[in-house]
């Protein structure tokens, strides 16, 4: 005798994981626009201030610093030197940032059972990396029209840098969520220590420039390594031996760990505080 454990047929599992990821997706768009909507829409010029506002950084730093140098530490465009160290350096800083602050923004979308934190991580990952890459991307063809050089880019170490960028940013912003969220003075803190970061992660110079003892600390910065590795895609005489880019991913990739895991663990803590 056949027993059938249901009165009808069970669902079909590759139909319930579809359904599934439908819903991620729609999710994570309602996310993006919602931010777009909130970030872009209501600001006067809207996306244009992303492009002029790291344009206008790199422009003085180019003004300030040939006033007292005669030339960069590479080639002799010193707005084209610095925008190669600050585009992957503003990537990882928009990225890390604004993943950080991703369940506090949606706090109240997230009361909702449709919607949970990875959505809001992850919407606010893609938002801001492809806002990052489209922004650098402009910046590099404004730079290069205007410098008038014969740049031979080598793509390959440009978008690995990115790559790494974002990756870094990722890890630590994730990481950063859950401090943040559990103990909120954490923002701050975080902020007095990250404040030298731009003066220690080779925008303004080269590896090489350094003392001794100052390579010896700042290998251990990873963003020193990802603005060398961008630099050999625009200076192809350019050929650092300090990089190393499994330092960099190992880095990224446990940050990341470490934070989806205390993100997963206190997002509710977070919620109900």
């Amino acid at each position: 005798m056949a027993f059938t454990g249901s009165a009808g047929p069970p669902e079909n599992r590759e139909v319930r994981h579809s359904r599934v990821r439908f819903s991620v997706i729609r999710n994570i768009l309602a996310l993006m626009l919602r931010e777009m909507s909130t970030r872009y829409g209501r600001t006067p010029g809207g996306y244009i201030w992303g492009v002029v506002e790291p344009l206008a950084a790199i422009l003085f730093l180019a003004i300030g610093f040939s006033l007292l140098l005669r030339t960069p530490s590479l080639g002799t465009s010193f707005i084209l030197f610095y925008a190669t160290g600050y585009v992957v350096f503003n990537l990882y800083q928009l990225i890390s940032k604004s993943t950080s602050m991703a369940i506090s923004y949606s706090k109240a979308l997230l009361r909702f059972p449709a919607v949970n934190w990875f959505d809001a991580l992850v919407a606010r990952f893609v938002l801001n990396s492809l806002t990052g890459i489209m922004t650098s991307i402009i910046l590099f063809i404004i730079i290069l029209s205007i410098t008038e050089n014969r740049t031979v880019l080598e793509l390959g170490p440009i978008v690995e840098a990115f790559a790494l960028a974002m990756l870094l940013g990722l890890g630590v912003g994730t990481l950063n969520c859950t401090l943040i969220g559990l103990f909120p003075v954490w923002d701050m803190v975080w902020g007095i220590i990250t404040r030298p970061l731009f003066l220690a992660s080779g925008i303004i110079y080269i590896y090489e420039d350094l003392p001794k003892l100052a390579q010896d600390i700042l290998w251990y910065n990873p963003l020193m390594h990802v603005t060398g590795l961008v630099r050999t895609g625009f200076y192809t005489t350019y050929s650092p031996t300090y990089i190393d880019t499994v330092f960099v991913f190992y880095v990224s990739i446990s940050l990341l760990f470490f934070g989806l895991l205390l993100t997963r663990r206190y997002s509710r803590d977070i919620l109900n505080r």
